[in-house]
């Protein structure tokens, strides 16, 4: 029947999304396949690709005459062409750097000494490589500087030059101690001015570097690939090549700068703009922030650390009955006994309870205290019935509000007995007094601490419990 067909494709449709958010969690590079937190990243992306880069410097205002090789090993192949900025046909942009048209388009500079090309990239990134592919001889002399505060400060990044100690004042280097691999170092490779055009000048930051193979373990290379900016100086070209100054320019056809989001090992996808338009890490393992740089609320137990691969879980275990301990990576929840969902890590306390927990439980909520929320409040006890209820102690017969949080006794004056001390104990009966509301007798009876009660219940002779 149509019903019958009508369940049928209902319960197919339940039972494919429970299949496809199944596979999503197999497939979620942060977690194993018995969902325990794992080390993972961002997919590597060109984080030029599409953005606009600031040039010093650009041909074609006014038009002007310049001249580059057709062939990357003839320097007889020389052809001039005018460059007018006016004219998209005849312009040469810094758009060419990052747009799809790869070596079909050219960025010119014109004939200037130098020109620098400056590059945005829109948050914090770790870089993995720059790459430029020019349309013109090689530069002789060219660097790379970073910024890691949006181009407020630049530092030095690399360094290329056929005449180091002239152009940079340093030494060529082919090799990076470790004293030194937070630092820029100069090289003549990829300097020679063949290819006459198609050649490439590429660094990558990690290269030589001896703790290169422990990135994830060292603080100093972390922050050496980070930046939101960088910039590309042009500074000397090659002369006697067969092109007069006035007709010779920097060309780059391509720019391309290799990188992913800075996520901390906390996340395997980079989304959506965040504020200012930076992206934004999809955080797992409970952290929280653009790089996933501190812990979610309530997830305060234990202080927030960088993951890294040692931090996955014991593989080919079997047999276990409860499961591994999270990764010291993985921020973890506050026992807070669901009596709060806010709580505040505490160096001093983790420190003291060897390592372990650090958590500190705020608003305590359901008449509760303590760093956990684990004990009563004054004047409250535990109930079975109920998580917390009022001690109702006597108000004439007992010492204060207060109680025993387990059995709920509460402490009584002298000469008062009761769970609530709500009456006079063996030997003594009732005063006329508040301050001492049972005196000593020679009758042996137990009075109800009730002024409306003119004589004991039934029953409630010398020895009666509470």
């Amino acid at each position: 029947s149509y019903s019958t067909r009508s369940l049928s494709i209902s319960g197919l449709g339940v039972l494919l999304s429970l299949q496809l958010a199944l596979l999503g969690l197999a497939s979620d590079p942060c977690y194993d396949a018995a969902r325990r937190p794992r080390y993972c990243l961002p997919e590597p992306a060109d984080l030029a690709a599409g953005r606009p880069v600031q040039a010093s410097a650009t041909c074609g205002r006014p038009p002007q005459r310049l001249c580059a090789f057709r062939h990357p090993g003839d320097a007889s192949s020389r052809r001039c062409r005018l460059c007018d900025g006016a004219d998209p046909a005849a312009a040469h942009p810094a758009a060419y750097l990052t747009d799809a048209g790869g070596e079909a388009t050219c960025w010119q500079s014109g004939p200037v000494a130098n020109a620098s090309l400056t590059l945005a990239l829109g948050g914090r990134f770790e870089l993995l490589y720059v790459a430029l592919r020019f349309c013109s001889p090689r530069p002789h002399s060219l660097a790379f500087y970073k910024s890691t505060d949006h181009g407020h400060s630049w530092t030095p990044f690399q360094f290329f030059s056929a005449r180091c100690p002239q152009a940079y004042g340093l030494p060529p280097a082919s090799a990076v101690s470790r004293a030194s691999e937070h630092e820029a170092i100069c090289t003549a490779a990829q300097t020679d001015p063949t290819p006459l055009v198609g050649g490439l000048v590429a660094f990558m930051p990690l290269a030589g570097r001896p703790l290169a193979r422990a990135f994830e373990y060292s603080p100093v290379l972390q922050d050496w690939v980070t930046a939101t900016d960088l910039r590309v100086a042009l500074d000397r070209r090659h002369r006697g090549l067969g092109l007069r100054g006035r007709e010779a320019s920097y060309g780059v056809s391509e720019l391309q700068v290799g990188g992913r989001c800075r996520c901390n090992g906390h996340a395997a996808q980079c989304g959506a703009a965040g504020p200012g338009g930076a992206p934004q890490c999809q955080c797992r393992h409970n952290t929280a922030g653009p790089e996933c740089e501190t812990c979610r609320a309530f997830y305060c137990d234990r202080p927030w650390q960088r993951a890294t691969p040692s931090d996955a879980p014991p593989v080919g275990v079997t047999g276990m009955t409860t499961p591994p301990p999270l990764p010291h990576s993985v921020s973890a929840a506050c026992e807070c006994n669901r009596h709060s969902h806010r709580c505040r890590f505490n160096l001093e306390l983790y420190k003291l309870s060897g390592r372990k927990s650090g958590g500190v439980c705020l608003n305590c909520r359901h008449h509760t205290a303590g760093r956990h929320c684990h004990y009563c409040q004054p004047g409250f006890k535990r109930d079975l019935a109920r998580p917390i209820t009022t001690c109702q102690c006597h108000p004439i017969g007992a010492v204060s509000t207060m109680c025993n949080q387990t059995t709920g006794q509460c402490q009584c004056k002298m000469g008062v007995t009761g769970l609530t001390c709500n009456r006079c104990a063996q030997g003594f009966q009732q005063s006329r007094t508040a301050h001492i509301p049972c005196i000593r007798k020679s009758a042996p009876y137990t009075y109800w601490l009730d002024p409306a009660q003119k004589a004991p219940p039934p029953g409630s002779f010398a020895g009666g419990g509470g």
